[in-house]
């Protein structure tokens, strides 16, 4: 009798197992394609287009895992200098930069930060269409929102391919519309440029997906 009660309860705990890991949330992060996708319940949910590390600030390779997830997050050593009517004083500013008087610092927003090394992390940020970051992995805001809507501490980032061979060059996408802050006038060029709402949908068949689990 007590090895049935052994045997059922090991089942039980297999199969609790199995379903955890059959609902399990994973990012893969494909350097090359500057795309980044979400897996959940073992097939392909969202992609985004990415901007990843750009030459000398390369986004690293591996495998991670999400450490920290912060809303509004500020990047700590990059930003810009605006002067009191907001214009641009120093687009590439560091806290250490000079500040004129009248001027201000202003640290880089990295909304929807969801770290996966310290340091790095994917956020909410301006794509020029290639890889420009000083390594950390930018989505379109609205994207970004998604991604850590559903991302969680522990959560398996696997990070893949190179920006050095980028395959897909795409149209810059500003953070935010032109005109809302001063920052935004940093990051677009003008109203061909202007933020526009997507809606993520399923990209790719579960054959597909397996391709990409493959990696966790």
């Amino acid at each position: 009798m007590r090895v049935m009660t052994n045997l059922v309860m090991a089942l039980f705990v297999i199969g609790l197992a199995t379903k955890a890991a059959a609902q399990q949330t994973a990012v893969v992060i494909n350097l090359t394609e500057q795309a980044a996708y979400l897996f959940e319940d073992g097939r392909l949910a969202f992609v985004s287009p990415i901007a990843s590390g750009k030459e000398g600030w390369g986004t690293p390779t591996g495998s991670f895992r999400i450490i920290s997830k912060d809303l509004n997050h500020q990047s700590g050593n990059f930003g810009l200098v605006v002067d009191s009517y907001g214009r641009i004083v120093n687009p590439n500013a560091v806290p250490g930069s000079y500040v004129p008087p009248g001027c201000r610092y202003m640290a880089a927003p990295m909304p929807y930060f969801m770290e996966f090394r310290k340091y790095v992390g994917m956020h909410g940020g301006f794509l020029p269409g290639y890889p420009a970051s000083h390594g950390c992995v930018r989505m379109p805001k609205d994207l970004a929102a998604e991604f850590f809507a559903r991302v969680r501490v522990g959560t398996p980032v696997k990070v893949i391919g190179s920006g050095r061979n980028v395959t897909h060059v795409r149209r810059a996408i500003p953070i935010i519309q032109p005109g809302n802050s001063a920052y935004a006038a940093a990051f677009s060029d003008g109203s061909r440029n202007q933020a526009r709402v997507r809606r993520a949908i399923p990209v790719a068949r579960p054959d597909h997906s397996r391709h990409f689990l493959a990696f966790f």
